[in-house]
């Protein structure tokens, strides 16, 4: 893979957080890395479910929060820029 999507810091949050049900979010100029991105998570993860969101995205603001009406308990959203959450 030509760019780093910190998937090693992706696992480690998977393993903190112990989720059922993911939901991978990605911008259209990264959506061709989602199915790499995909099946090096399955193979670590072979019982969670794990879903790509293929929908338009327009960037770290557009989460598609409703979507956990669907059960996710995890939406990891990918992007071109570091996007930092305020915990405060």
């Amino acid at each position: 893979m030509e760019i780093d999507l910190e998937i090693d810091k992706v696992i480690e949050e998977i393993r903190r957080k112990n989720p059922k049900k993911i939901l991978l979010q990605f911008p259209d100029g990264l959506k061709p890395y989602s199915k790499i991105i995909y099946d090096r998570l399955k193979k670590e993860f072979p019982d969670i479910e794990i879903f790509i969101w293929l929908g338009e995205t327009f960037g770290g603001c557009d989460i598609p929060i409703w979507l956990d009406r669907y059960g996710f308990d995890m939406i990891i959203h990918f992007g071109h820029f570091k996007f930092v959450k305020n915990e405060g």
